[in-house]
């Protein structure tokens, strides 16, 4: 990076299905570091992680262990309508934290990838130098999506209803990788990746 040992950052997104998980491994198989956001709120919530205690403070029920136990807290959030505006507040500084950690350990690589599912949702895009939309057609993601276990037509469709619609998304988008074909896919990130070096080398 030219005068800066700041990384480019390129913020990764998509909706359900659509093939963001796979993307990201590409990019750290490339060499490239990536946060991933789902997997921050993971460490948090484990044993001995810095949102145990406070979601102890706000609802004993859902530690047990010594770990936050998920399924709890999404019945507790079901069943009290304020419950996500506080578990939000007490872990949102914890999972920014963690990003700012990863990023002073990233100083001076010339590109991270910041993998955020809520991305344009949360606000999030506004930190990053560049955004990346992982897209399939709808059958696909359907098809991916009903192949997970447990997981049912009315879960997917409220899952969507929460999500920003996949042409939104695409149209906020610096960059956009369709995910129809595993080659196809890495070829994109390998072409992206050099696309990005090559202009802020």
């Amino acid at each position: 990076m030219s005068g800066s040992a700041r990384p480019f950052r390129l913020g990764l997104t998509g909706s359900i299905g659509m093939g963001k998980s796979t993307t990201a491994a590409m990019f750290a198989e490339a060499g490239v570091p990536v946060w991933d956001a789902d997997a921050a709120v993971h460490r948090l919530y484990a044993p001995g992680g810095a949102a145990v205690p406070a979601i102890a403070a706000l609802h004993p029920a859902a530690v047990r262990e010594g770990a936050v136990d998920r399924a709890i807290l999404k019945d507790w959030i079901a069943q009290d309508p304020g419950a996500l505006r506080r578990i939000e507040a007490a872990v949102h500084p914890l999972v920014a934290a963690d990003r700012a950690a990863f990023l002073a350990a990233a100083e001076g690589k010339p590109l991270v990838v910041l993998d955020i599912p809520l991305l344009f949702e949360g606000g999030s895009d506004a930190g990053m130098d560049a955004t990346l939309v992982v897209t399939a057609p709808p059958e696909v993601q359907r098809a991916r999506v009903l192949a997970r276990p447990g997981m049912t037509p009315e879960q997917l469709d409220m899952i969507l209803s929460r999500q920003m619609p996949d042409a939104e998304k695409r149209a906020r988008a610096t960059w956009v990788i369709e995910t129809t074909g595993l080659e196809e896919t890495g070829a994109a990130v390998h072409d992206l990746i050099e696309t990005i070096r090559a202009r802020h080398a």
